[in-house]
């Protein structure tokens, strides 16, 4: 079982930067993939952003060039930047964990284990 929690969300002025950040136990965190996924009321849970166990990374066309996503294994910790938020990125974002090294990254069912997730709202 691998626990994982969000922390770091807030309320933000468009135009800001905020940094989300996620950790997850286990003492095998280096082979994991992590992803983020944000979701806003009414709406479904999107894909966000990923990295894998080889670093490699995946955004989401509406963040790319403003979120950055990186992972420090010795601290078993995933984190998100999101800078020049604008209202429309106002969501609960979540951060996920696969353990089975697969393939669709971008996809919520590859996602083995979830946490609860972290509040961020931007205001106009």
């Amino acid at each position: 079982q691998v626990r994982v929690v969000e922390s770091g969300g807030g309320l933000v002025q468009a135009g800001g930067s905020l940094r989300v950040s996620c950790t997850a136990s286990g003492r095998t965190f280096s082979s994991y993939t992590m992803g983020w996924f944000r979701q806003a009321p009414g709406k479904e849970r999107d894909f966000v952003a990923a990295i894998t166990w080889t670093d490699s990374t995946y955004y989401a066309d509406s963040v790319k060039g403003r979120f950055t996503i990186s992972r420090d294994n010795a601290e078993n910790t995933v984190y998100l930047q999101m800078n020049s938020l604008k209202p429309e990125d106002t969501a609960l974002y979540y951060c996920a964990a696969d353990v089975d090294r697969s393939i669709l990254v971008t996809s919520r069912d590859t996602y083995d284990y979830w946490g609860q997730g972290t509040q961020v709202t931007v205001s106009s």
